[in-house]
């Protein structure tokens, strides 16, 4: 069983892998009881907000042993969920999230930083 910090950045990285953009892990631990980590991402097409959706649920599940206990939405209602418990990974459609605003929502809550995002941004 994995730490809810290390699932959260599994996630973040199977996303960026598959090219999800704009990735950002908030941590909520202190701030909410819904969960410890939200993982926020952004698909460019709703095949690609579904192959966000199965690599992340696939890769993530392959390293860490943990599956989503639940997912929610369709791809043609461009937010995808995967709860993971305490971990929640919202898959956005740009469009969407945008509306959404989920960040402003949270913006009390710190921002994770991912290493792999900062490599990626040097190369």
């Amino acid at each position: 069983m994995s730490d809810s910090l290390t699932l959260a950045t599994a996630c973040a990285k199977y996303a960026n892998e598959i090219q999800a953009e704009a990735i950002e892990v908030l941590d909520l631990r202190g701030i909410s009881s819904l969960a410890d980590f939200f993982v926020i991402c952004s698909a460019t097409s709703l095949p690609h907000l579904k192959a966000v959706s199965r690599d992340v649920r696939h890769n993530t599940e392959e390293e860490t042993g943990e599956g989503p206990r639940s997912s929610e939405g369709e791809a043609s209602s461009q937010w995808l969920v995967l709860d993971y418990v305490d971990v929640v990974v919202h898959i956005f459609h740009e469009e969407k999230r945008d509306f959404y605003a989920l960040e402003d929502l949270w913006s009390d809550a710190p921002r994770v930083e991912l290493e792999f995002l900062s490599e990626n941004a040097s190369n």
